[in-house]
């Protein structure tokens, strides 16, 4: 999972919004003891707060901490995110990833991408009055499904076990 916390994500209350539905995920990775991978893409450069392992109740705690500030280096994030995959697949076969990307998509440019290594969905943060619509782009290049969070109500969250 790649979360954009960048200062763009603050307005609007994008990211309080997502916040509520990352609550509801955890809680849910966490029922299902599902294992989770979580780079937070804010500021300079992206950090890693879990790397594969079983959905905490930490979580919760890093999410109620979590701001918005600095630039969006969700690139950045990728280029992270890509490569740990590939090793995991390679060491964990039977595994099945997903990859969710929460961002409104207000990158600066970027050059081309390559699709991600596992079945990945962007669900576009964006609630400013005039939308960009970059995220759409940016799933379009990563092969990733697109949904507007929006569209989504938290009662019908997307939950870990779906294929």
């Amino acid at each position: 999972m790649i979360v954009d916390a960048s200062a763009s994500t603050r307005r609007h209350g994008a990211l309080a919004q997502a916040k509520g539905l990352l609550a509801e995920l955890f809680t849910s990775a966490y029922r299902q003891r599902a294992r989770l991978a979580v780079l937070e893409a804010g500021g300079a450069q992206p950090r890693w707060l879990w790397q594969g392992q079983k959905a905490s109740p930490e979580l919760h705690t890093w999410l109620l901490q979590l701001g918005a500030g600095g630039g969006t280096p969700v690139i950045e994030a990728l280029q992270l995110a890509t490569p740990w995959l590939l090793r995991r697949q390679r060491h964990k076969p039977g595994e099945q990833q997903r990859l969710l990307l929460l961002t409104d998509g207000r990158l600066r440019d970027w050059s081309r991408l390559t699709a991600l290594p596992c079945t990945s969905l962007l669900l576009d943060i964006e609630r400013a009055p005039i939308r960009l619509g970059r995220a759409r782009q940016l799933a379009f290049e990563l092969g990733a499904d697109y949904h507007h969070i929006d569209e989504l109500a938290l009662s019908r969250a997307p939950t870990w076990n779906r294929p």
